[in-house]
């Protein structure tokens, strides 16, 4: 069955990967794709940006002329394909912009709202909608095998912090998707990613790549005060889009469902920079401490039974191969 695939967010550090696995040798998929390069850049498509299956767009999702001439694409090639599957990966996760209520709202909210209706519009059979497991909030982790998807959700503080209003727009993006799929207009699902990294991200922003460039430029890093206590998982790039792709492959597990998505090898932040110094070869690291984040849960951890009981996805990239490999990348200037 061939697919056509409508990505937004493309480039970014979920959107590129996903091309990379769904345009394997031999597959008669296709790509539909677009960026506004708000933190990405072309040159992580650049393996498949000559590729007949991939169209790359550099469109804005809040741009409605260009997410019109978008929308007139999918119809003019769909005929092709057997099966539409849109996916939605324009929501930028990086923790600068938590506590900004309006940084990202028009994208996250209204944008992927917009990026559903088109979907059903265009008679799409599935939408797969990347949320984050900042919804979980301070009560991000138990010892049960980590917190389900069935859990109650405590958002922060009953005066609630600004980095609460990240989460509780994304919290409203697995409505939007759910309440589609009740109505019977699609089928589809929200999935609440844990701490993702790849060895190709661009800017280091989050904290792997963040602590293995400062060792590298400075010979030391500086943490905040909160990585005295805090504990993360973190998950492969690699195994967050392969579990995307799980799901988009599961028909009966797009009942409008979320999906954590994550690992369970759980790791101080310390810890996370001692390993990283070990890996580069630096035996006595200069760890310092500064400033202080609001609303920093210590720990999350996420139980994944329900995406390993529903699909046949599980993490294949260990903590150590991943950073082995993200070292491997960043010290040689990629």
């Amino acid at each position: 069955m061939s697919k056509l695939y409508a990505i937004s967010g493309v480039t970014g550090m979920t959107g590129n990967e996903l091309v990379r696995q769904i345009l394997v040798d031999g597959s008669t998929d296709r790509v539909l794709g677009f960026d506004n390069f708000y933190a990405s850049s072309i040159e992580t498509v650049s393996d498949h940006i000559n590729d007949e299956r991939f169209e790359f767009f550099e469109y804005d999702l809040n741009n409605r002329e260009q997410m019109t001439a978008f929308e007139e694409r999918v119809n003019a090639v769909k005929g092709s394909y057997e099966e539409i599957i849109y996916i939605n990966c324009a929501a930028v996760v990086h923790t600068e912009h938590f506590y900004h209520v309006y940084e990202t709202f028009e994208t996250n909210v209204e944008g992927m709202n917009e990026f559903l209706m088109q979907a059903i519009r265009v008679g799409a059979q599935k939408f797969i909608n990347c949320s984050t497991s900042e919804v979980y909030s301070m009560n991000s982790w138990n010892e049960n095998g980590g917190v389900k998807e069935s859990d109650f959700l405590t958002l922060s503080v009953a005066e609630h912090s600004q980095r609460t209003s990240y989460a509780t727009g994304k919290l409203l993006t697995e409505f939007f998707v759910k309440d589609a799929v009740i109505e019977g207009k699609i089928k589809g699902c929200s999935i609440r990613f844990a701490n993702v990294y790849s060895k190709d991200e661009r800017y280091p922003k989050h904290i792997i790549p963040f602590i293995i460039n400062s060792f590298r430029d400075n010979g030391k890093v500086v943490l905040l005060e909160n990585s005295k206590k805090n504990r993360r998982t973190f998950l492969n790039n690699y195994d967050s889009c392969s579990a995307v792709l799980a799901l988009a492959s599961t028909d009966s597990a797009l009942d409008g469902s979320v999906y954590n998505v994550a690992t369970d090898e759980e790791i101080s932040i310390i810890d996370l920079a001692k390993l990283c110094a070990e890996k580069m070869g630096i035996s006595d690291p200069v760890i310092e401490f500064e400033g202080y984040r609001e609303s920093d849960p210590e720990r999350r951890l996420l139980s994944t039974t329900k995406i390993r009981t529903r699909t046949n996805w599980k993490p294949q990239v260990d903590l150590n191969k991943g950073l082995d490999e993200c070292i491997k990348n960043y010290l040689a200037g990629n």
